[in-house]
């Protein structure tokens, strides 16, 4: 039986498409007029930007434009809650954005505090349809009354569990109608706090950054206009898979990019010893001597020939000018130009001493000197001007540059690993991740310029180095930073241990607040697959609490043996088969496997679609309908240890939604194979 209100609802739905409609329409009439101005005048020009992005924000074909209401009590206001504001062409507000003040009783109330609503009111919808209603109603609760058959508030909304049941597509939805209280408590946290979310599998951490990141635009326009959002994912795949959440939330001005993207891209890998090692932190404080050791003290003074006369600087102003811009502690680059300065004030005092002040003009020794190779030598025996790749090459090609810089910072074995050849020209060098990044550190130091944002969201932190952490830092001056992580599934070589640790790197300048939140409940992963999974953090990650999921329902892992390595009956072969199988009843498939064994398995795929092979590194952060698994063991034994190789199997078993198959030869790892 459908609910009575809901051709009301639907009605009110499809005006409100009207209006948004009619919205757009409006700002496009505007936006062709401010266009005929903006070539003579450059407020038309900013007027016309400010109603292009508007109308982008504007899109008329938006699924689930409302998704809810509110009734408050004793006869208070209603709202239809959706994800844009959308008002009549009187000015009378017809979809609240989900992002005011006003929207967040809709997300927070419960039956013990219902925060003055007497009815919250769900949607279900297919595009512009409204397909059921769910009520809460409050009123009858605070009464006494058992509501029955209408789901509780505070627990878990029939809409939240049938969009968990819904099929995946292949990149991420938002879940702006689904948010959950202590999601919405992260995603509405102040801009000036450095907030740190760890949470398991299917808690949401990805969906709350990207829509925190929607609520701080709205809510910081002019600020973060300004200044920029930038959102930090782990790979190019995990990129594409969450493309499309924002511009669904009506935001399309965020800079998305990986670590490579900002650092640099490499062009070689690191063993994994050698990339731990220069992704510590350590490194800074490595770089940082290499850099002060490019200052040096004068052994004497300068003599330097000049059109009026020869103009000496005794060895001590030379020393006390080195001295004086090395305690600024600025860039070296921009010390050795301050340094310039100081010399040429020095000859210019010297000049003015012997011919009498004012004598040569102003500017005529200062513009000629510079350009003199004796003044050149001495400001570069002093203070040499350098580029990082240049620095680095040094570091890695001479022991005794190294063994200075890291005396008392590294030991004799992390030196060896930290060199290597070098090519025979820095156009050639071929720099791995972890070098780029320490490239990254060096520029810092020697140039200090970079590109700085007004908010920084970076998910799958707990695999990032110190190193990369500080080059995010560097990066957000303010820090106002959102750390989405989950340290059970950190497996790259220098990943995070701690989030006390992370916090070190990422610590600003301005001592923003931190704030650390854990998020415990599950939403995407089903508890059969859950349960198994968390029998692997014993050993993986035994200081983290197990996430719970929400989905008590659903199909227990399915255990497939196979023959041996190759042939018809081998891992891959039974991987092929249960994953056509699957994606042949309409299911997102994800085959996960370690390098030989995914070859095998594109191989065995050809000719059929609707199934991604990827390597357990690079399903991070990703969810499919069905996910197989093949070969477990190979999965943990990929990493040198063994807890990190138990991490990695972690994540693996967790990008299920609907259902895991675990396809195996070798024995299953202990812990998951009861």
């Amino acid at each position: 039986m459908s609910h009575p209100d809901l051709p009301v609802e639907q009605a009110h739905l499809d005006r409100a498409y009207d209006c948004l409609a009619a919205m757009r329409a409006s700002t496009a009439r505007a936006l062709a007029v401010a266009a005929d101005g903006a070539a003579q005048e450059a407020d038309a020009a900013v007027v016309e930007a400010a109603l292009r992005r508007r109308l982008r924000a504007l899109e008329v074909d938006v699924p689930g434009l409302a998704f809810g209401r509110i009734d408050h009590e004793a006869g208070g206001p209603v709202h239809h809650i959706g994800r844009r504001h959308v008002e009549d062409d009187g000015g009378d507000v017809v979809v609240l954005d989900w992002r005011v003040p006003a929207a967040v009783p809709f997300y927070r109330a419960t039956a013990s505090d219902p925060q003055g609503l007497a009815l919250r009111r769900r949607y279900a919808t297919e595009g512009r349809t409204v397909e059921a209603l769910f009520d809460e109603d409050f009123a009858a609760l605070l009464d006494g009354g058992t509501d029955e058959g209408v789901p509780r508030a505070g627990g878990v909304p029939d809409p939240l569990l049938a969009d968990l049941e819904r099929a995946r597509t292949g990149s991420m939805r938002d879940i702006v109608a689904t948010i959950q209280a202590e999601q919405d408590e992260v995603i509405r946290a102040p801009l000036d706090e450095c907030v740190v979310v760890q949470g398991g599998p299917g808690t949401g951490k990805t969906a709350v950054g990207l829509h925190r990141a929607a609520f701080l635009l709205y809510e910081h326009r002019v600020h973060l206009d300004e200044t920029g959002v930038l959102v930090v994912g782990p790979n190019p795949t995990f990129l594409r898979y969450i493309a499309q959440v924002l511009p669904s939330l009506g935001e399309t001005a965020v800079r998305q990019v990986t670590v490579a993207g900002l650092v640099g891209r490499a062009r070689a890998e690191d063993p994994t010893a050698r990339a731990a090692v220069l992704g510590d932190a350590r490194m800074a404080e490595v770089l940082r001597r290499a850099v002060a050791a490019l200052v040096s003290k004068p052994d004497g003074g300068a003599e330097l020939a000049t059109s009026w006369g020869v103009v000496r600087i005794d060895a001590d102003e030379l020393a006390d000018a080195v001295d004086e811009v090395a305690a600024r502690g600025v860039p070296s680059n921009i010390g050795r130009v301050a340094l310039r300065t100081r010399l040429l004030r020095l000859a210019r005092a010297d000049v003015d001493r012997r011919r009498g002040e004012g004598v040569v003009p102003a500017g005529a020794l200062e513009g000629s000197l510079p350009r003199d190779r004796a003044f050149v030598k001495v400001l570069h025996g002093l203070w040499p001007a350098t580029t990082a790749p240049a620095l680095m090459r040094r570091l890695l090609s001479k022991g005794r540059a190294l063994a200075e810089a890291s005396a008392g910072v590294l030991d004799d074995d992390e030196r060896a690993l930290v060199r290597r050849p070098v090519a025979r020209g820095l156009a050639d060098e071929r720099w791995t991740h972890a070098e780029q990044v320490a490239l990254d550190e060096a520029a810092s130091l020697l140039d200090g310029a970079t590109t700085t944002y007004g908010h920084i969201i970076v998910d799958e932190a707990q695999d990032l180095t110190a190193m990369a952490l500080r080059a995010l830092a560097r990066r957000c001056p303010s820090g106002s930073m959102t750390v989405l992580g989950d340290l059970a599934q950190a497996t790259a070589p220098g990943g995070q241990r701690s989030w006390d640790e992370a916090l070190r790197e990422l610590a600003s300048p301005t001592g923003a607040p931190v704030r650390l939140v854990e998020l415990e409940l599950g939403y995407r992963v089903p508890a059969p697959i859950l349960e198994v999974a968390n029998r692997l953090l014993a050993e993986a990650a035994p200081h983290i609490r197990p996430a719970r999921s929400v989905r008590t329902h659903g199909p227990a892992p399915v255990f497939l043996a196979a023959g041996g390595a190759d042939g018809a009956d081998g891992p891959a072969a039974v991987a092929v088969a249960a994953a056509v199988e699957r994606a042949g009843r309409g299911h997102s498939v994800g085959v996960v496997a370690t390098p030989t064994y995914a070859a095998a398995v594109t191989a065995l795929l050809a000719g059929h679609e609707g199934v991604v092979v990827l390597g357990p590194t690079d399903v991070k952060g990703l969810e499919f309908d069905v996910v197989v698994v093949v070969e477990p063991a190979a999965v943990v034994a990929s990493l040198d240890d063994g807890a990190a190789g138990a991490r990695l199997l972690y994540v693996a078993l967790t990008r299920a939604v609907q259902e895991l198959v675990v396809v195996h030869h070798q024995a299953l790892p202990a812990a998951i194979a009861g």
